[in-house]
């Protein structure tokens, strides 16, 4: 019998769901491993107290540059936290979690769509919105509202708190092209 086409056929159906879970786990940790290492984030050593208010906001410029994963992550796992007593707003957070998985956390490649190429910042904005927007349409407001103040409140003050004075900020263009150019005048 002769086999057209690339896709290999199996008669055991139960073999290619293992299989697909296993591709789905490696693409999980592949795509989480693109956030920073928490040790590196939460290295005691590198917490003291700012100079002043411009070194304060230079911490947080050059910190949510390079941990902007690893602080989405934070904000979207105190936010779950906050949702776990309100089963309807919980449905929802898991659906647009689901968003955030394939579309900023678990991607290889840029976003691209009718043919433009959508940036990182943008994506991580408008799921951030899309994602607030429903669950305040569930009923939870101020329970949200809270949560994401507390989530954001979190980011900052490490932000502010962390220096940058090991952070390896060439290799990945965090200053010369990522998130401190597009916001620096």
């Amino acid at each position: 019998m002769t086999s057209y086409g690339t896709i290999p056929s199996s008669s055991d159906g139960g073999s290619s769901k293992v299989e697909f879970l296993s591709r789905a786990k490696e693409r999980i940790q592949t795509g989480l491993g693109v956030s920073r290492p928490w040790k590196q984030m939460f290295d005691l050593h590198s917490i003291n107290i700012p100079h002043g208010f411009a070194d304060a906001i230079s911490r947080i410029k050059t910190n949510f540059g390079y941990f902007r994963m690893n602080y989405a992550l934070i904000v979207l796992v105190i936010l779950f936290l906050s949702l776990l007593w309100n089963p309807i707003s919980l449905i929802v957070f898991v659906v647009s979690m689901a968003a955030w998985l394939f579309l900023y956390f678990l991607r290889d490649e840029p976003l691209v769509i009718f043919h433009y190429t959508i940036d990182d910042r943008v994506v991580l904005a408008v799921l951030s919105v899309v994602t607030v927007v429903l669950l305040l349409l569930t009923g939870a407001t101020m329970n949200i509202i809270l949560s994401v103040l507390i989530g954001l409140a979190v980011v900052v003050v490490h932000a502010a708190l962390r220096k940058t004075d090991d952070l390896c900020l060439d290799e990945d263009g965090v200053e010369a092209g990522g998130f401190l150019a597009a916001s620096s005048p």
